[in-house]
């Protein structure tokens, strides 16, 4: 028997340890094309917030009584798969159980030898490529721009920032503690940094940090940090909508100011976007992010959690700003 987790109930607000179930469950035998995965390191994300509620979005909710799924990455321990051998690493979109039976056809092949494994879960993954698309497909930033990043330490605001840097451009961090603003400046090259917790007034260290105002923002919380950036963007300014994590456990919808004549004046862009978007050109992502990895350009950092059964507790972590980095459990 093995332990899985399920959604036990929907949160409202924040989630709870309570949302979430532990059932054990037995495995089926493989049959043909099929193999038996034992799960090595698990990825949690903001986006599974918005799968735990049943409104209408992008991908399906999970159901009451259904496993979580999610990024993970696991370890080949049966085959009848022709293209997958015992002891290969594959990364797919599975769920939350020590070991699972799946179809190998949904699975990518990984090597530990390119990277380690964790890091096709963060930056040669799904927040690398986030990144990658989303800054440069949609901000096309160009040399000596300045380009504000919210969440700045997290999974995809750090590469953005280093993508960003690579690009040329001035590079302006939002974070929420003093240690997150420590390492983009310092470990990651950022050129101004602003902890939103802290600061006695976000839009005079805004004004500090982008005195020739911004003509990127990439905005990965929403909320009150995106209206200071916004107001202070320019003529022409390119906004990437990735996330919106400082909304997605309010109960009501706040309002806040009006953007449209801002970008009207400005003739400013905002697009938000996600990363399946791009899937066709996820090869041409990779290679380059790999490649950055590879001569140092890139730096990254992983939060880790150890135990198949602290998911729950590194999920809610993610809404309490614990994680520097990509936020991963290892089993």
């Amino acid at each position: 028997m093995k332990k899985q987790f399920v959604l036990k109930s929907r949160p409202v607000g924040k989630p709870a340890e309570s949302n979430f179930e532990t059932r054990l469950i037995e495995l089926p035998n493989i049959a043909e094309g099929e193999v038996r995965l034992v799960a090595h390191t698990f990825s949690v994300d903001p986006y599974m917030r918005g799968r735990m509620s049943d409104a209408k979005s992008y991908i399906a909710p999970y159901q009451i009584g259904e496993a979580i799924v999610g990024g993970v990455v696991a370890r080949v321990a049966e085959s009848k798969a022709e293209n997958l051998k015992v002891g290969d690493y594959v990364l797919g979109m599975l769920p939350w159980q020590e070991e699972m039976v799946v179809p190998a056809s949904g699975l990518q092949k990984v090597d530990e030898k390119i990277a380690p494994l964790s890091y096709y879960l963060g930056i040669l993954g799904m927040p690398g490529l986030t990144a990658y698309f989303g800054l440069l497909d949609i901000c096309k930033p160009q040399k000596d721009e300045t380009v504000v990043v919210s969440g700045a330490a997290g999974a995809v605001g750090m590469v953005v920032g280093q993508i960003a840097k690579i690009q040329g451009c001035r590079v302006v961090g939002i974070a929420g503690d003093d240690a997150k603003v420590d390492y983009i400046l310092n470990q990651l090259n950022f050129d101004a940094a602003i902890n939103y917790k802290t600061t006695a007034n976000l839009d005079a260290d805004l004004a500090v940090a982008c005195p020739s105002g911004v003509d990127v923002y990439f905005d990965n919380v929403g909320g009150e940090i995106s209206d200071a950036v916004v107001a202070r963007i320019n003529k022409g300014a390119r906004i990437s909508i990735c996330g919106q994590i400082s909304l997605y456990n309010e109960t009501t919808q706040p309002v806040g100011p009006r953007i449209q004549p801002t970008l009207l004046k400005r003739s400013a862009l905002m697009k938000g976007f996600i990363v399946s978007n791009y899937a066709a050109r996820f090869p041409e992502g990779f290679t380059k992010l790999a490649e950055w990895v590879g001569n140092g350009q890139l730096k990254y950092n992983n939060t880790n959690y150890k135990g198949f059964e602290k998911l729950p507790e590194a999920f809610i972590a993610l809404f309490e700003g614990k994680n520097l980095g990509k936020l991963i459990v290892e089993v």
